[in-house]
């Protein structure tokens, strides 16, 4: 008989039993990774009463692997543009919660007596909330559309991401056991420039790349390339000093940015349950039943700092990021758990040799626990908020209503904020670039190029006329790309006290371009030296090349851009744009000069009545009308904004017989939006027509859902109740500042 491997029958023996577990815990209604860190206790060695796996590194192995791709799947459902665009609150609390879960957790292992390292580790354990059981949770529950549920996605975004940070900042320190600030502030700082060039180069590159290939990918190609990628930015991410999780995060994150990421991320979703079974089972391999019971007490003290601390902590983060106090109060709650990013960082620990053997299945044993309580915490909200509103003073409760509605209110942002965030998107985008051509230059080029080349001045004149000519356009726009918009120009026409400061700024990113190049030269001589050389030549090259340099730059610009906005740009024109839960989506026609309904007002024609369409502009000449009235007559010529689902659109179509057009390309857009239903807005217990909405918005009322249920197309007559989420068809910026 052919001998069988190790592996493949601990596998078999891992594969079987989590699939016998899970089908139980499913018929429970309970979380299937419980019923994994369950089928690993079983087959762990700590338990005799069933079969045990004979290769634990080898199984240990593979669960590296499921945290690759856990975090790979993880980036590709993340969106950096979309926490720049709408994070603002959800940072705020994520940040602050985060912050208050680590310092607690810290002092409560120095209140058991712990060491210093193991209490870093718990404060990373518990500051992590588990993105897995509360998707679970609201899904059973029906909380999905619910405006909080919006706040807590995002402060589990937030969450995800200090955990690659803590990742990162929990393996600098166990290695070094350097506990100083500027340690800190030095990995801090490496990370964002490696974070800032990673993101850059493969925006730039890799749709670019995928675009090309379309052709040529098949389900199975595409898999591969993914993967591929993915274990590659592992291995870079490894050589630099980070983690393989971060690395694959990374990837993730890039990829989710091109027009493949849905695609990709249905074909890796199978790889990665697959291989994140075999982690969470390779989790439930190392508790030591033992150990859990000797150490029940601070498992107990644990849970409940984790479910009291985090429900006080993401209540209080909301708030101070503007929300009201039910919705925080239900965010709270939502939150009081932790799940698989506490299980990568106790891993960490135990690979690194730096943690104790209890602080491993005190985290699994917490884990399960608060799993488990998290349904009933979040059906605790509604009472636990009006238990607060009875017990809290009134001049407490009116404070909270008047800073949340301040917050929500006030000008989002000044002029002098606007022209700082462009200086300084400006300085850091171009600085990275050049600071990693200096660096490539330092570390490949030039010892390269001396191996090559026996004579040291020529290899060393060769290395710096390679790495200018590569950082040439990126000088040019650290240096001279301007600042236009109407903000600058707005500060510079008030002479007396902004253009001292904006004169500054400019002299302050060209002293920077300077240093960043004296860096380069820096590899070759002395410091001054370099500081001279670097602003002649600079001067000399950007005086001569100055509109080559632009242009150039400008083409490196716009493929940059148009890779980073593709995805949304296709599924714009394409008509995709989300309206949930209906699928509907703003199509575009052009009205033929000879239908018969040519000077007919819309309130005849009836269209929103026989196919339940809405008109949401006219296009007419150079005249734009937004929501047009019914009383609106339709022309000949006309481009006509419709706003329907798929079967709403096919059943329209033979009526207005043309083809679908481009969307217009003015600036005032109209746009498919939601607005929320609180406090902030004063909506509540108005109807539709008394509401203004229309005259605010130059909108559209054509949804609401309310309780899980969908209006389409409701009366003007319908009252707005508190947590109704309406769908409107407006103008973009009214939108945005109602």
């Amino acid at each position: 008989m052919n001998h069988l491997p190790t592996l493949i029958t601990d596998l078999a023996l891992i594969l079987g039993s989590a699939g016998i577990v899970t089908l139980i815990f499913k018929k429970l209604k309970q979380p299937v990774v419980l019923g994994y860190i369950i089928a690993g206790l079983l087959v762990g060695p700590n338990m005799t009463l069933y079969p045990t796996i004979g290769d634990i590194e080898g199984v240990k192995s593979w669960g590296e692997i499921g945290v690759v791709f856990l975090l790979f799947a993880l980036g590709l459902e993340f969106s950096f543009k979309k926490i720049a665009k709408g994070g603002g609150s959800s940072a705020i609390a994520g940040i602050f919660e985060v912050a208050c879960m680590t310092i607690l957790g810290y002092a409560t292992g120095r209140f058991l007596g712990w060491s210093q390292i193991d209490c870093m580790f718990l404060g990373g354990i518990i500051a992590i909330s588990s993105t897995t059981i509360v998707f679970r949770a609201f899904d059973e529950l029906g909380l999905k559309t619910r405006r909080f549920a919006g706040v807590v996605m995002g402060i589990l975004i937030i969450e995800d991401l200090a955990a690659v940070l803590l990742l990162v900042l929990l393996t600098t320190l166990s290695v070094s056991r350097d506990f100083e600030g500027s340690q800190l502030l030095f990995s801090i700082g490496k990370l964002f420039f490696f974070l800032c060039l990673w993101f850059l180069a493969g925006i730039f590159l890799l749709p670019s790349f995928l675009k090309r290939v379309r052709n040529l990918m098949s389900d199975e190609t595409l898999l591969v390339v993914s993967c591929g990628l993915c274990l590659l930015m592992v291995v870079v991410a490894s050589s630099v000093g980070f983690s393989a999780a971060l690395g694959a995060f990374i990837m993730g994150s890039i990829l989710a940015e091109t027009t493949e990421a849905e695609h990709i991320d249905k074909l890796v979703k199978s790889v990665k349950n697959l291989f994140g079974a075999v982690f969470f089972v390779s989790v439930g391999m190392l508790i030591d039943p033992k150990l859990l019971i000797e150490y029940a007490g601070p498992v107990l003290l644990i849970t409940a700092v984790v479910i009291i601390g985090k429900t006080v902590n993401v209540t209080v983060g909301a708030l101070l990021s503007g929300q009201p106090l039910k919705q925080s109060v239900q965010s709270g709650v939502s939150l009081s758990q932790i799940g698989e990013f506490s299980f990568i960082i106790a891993t960490l620990g135990l690979d690194l040799k730096v943690t104790s053997s209890y602080l491993y299945p005190i985290a699994v044993g917490v884990s399960v626990i608060t799993t488990f309580t998290t349904p009933y915490m979040m059906k605790l909200a509604n009472p636990l908020y009006n238990w607060l509103v009875k017990v809290l003073p009134n001049r407490w409760l009116r404070a909270i209503d008047r800073y949340s509605a301040g917050t929500q209110t006030i000008q989002a942002e000044s002029d002098w904020k606007k022209v700082l965030r462009a200086y300084g998107g400006i300085i850091i985008i171009n600085g990275v670039m050049i600071v990693a051509v200096v660096l490539l230059t330092s570390y490949y080029v030039a010892p390269f190029i001396s191996r090559e080349i026996n004579n040291a001045r020529l290899a060393t004149a060769i290395s710096i006329f390679i790495a200018f000519g590569i950082m040439s356009p990126f000088l040019w726009a650290l240096m001279v790309k301007q600042v236009r918009s109407e903000h600058s120009r707005f500060l510079w026409l008030d002479n007396k006290y902004n253009r001292g400061p904006l004169l500054m700024l400019e002299a302050s990113r060209n002293v920077i371009a300077v240093l960043l190049v004296g860096f380069l030269f820096r590899q070759f001589f002395s410091f001054w030296l370099s500081i001279g050389i670097a602003a002649v030549i600079m001067a000399i090259v950007l005086l001569i090349f100055s509109k080559k340099l632009q242009s150039f730059y400008q083409r490196i610009e716009k493929r940059f851009i148009t890779n980073l906005n593709d995805r949304e740009t296709i599924e714009y024109v394409d008509g995709k744009e989300d309206l949930s839960p209906w699928d509907a989506h703003l199509a575009y026609f052009d009205v033929s000069p000879n239908l018969d309904f040519i000077g007919k007002r819309l309130i005849d024609l009836g269209w929103r009545e026989k196919y339940g369409i809405n008109i949401a502009s006219i296009e007419r000449g150079n005249n734009f009308i937004r929501t047009p009235t019914r009383e609106e007559v339709i022309y000949p010529y006309d481009k006509i904004a419709v706003i329907g689902t798929d079967q709403q659109m096919q059943n329209f179509r033979p009526v207005i017989e043309a083809q679908k057009s481009e969307p217009p390309t003015q600036e005032d857009e109209m746009v498919l939006d939601k607005i929320i239903v609180d406090s902030h807005n004063h909506l509540t217990g108005k109807t539709i027509r008394n509401s203004g909405l229309r005259e605010k918005t130059n909108g559209l009322v054509v949804g609401i859902e309310r309780n899980g249920e969908r209006i389409l197309n409701p009366h003007s007559d319908t009252e707005f109740a508190w947590d109704d989420i309406v769908w409107i068809v407006g103008d973009k910026k009214k939108i945005e500042e109602f």
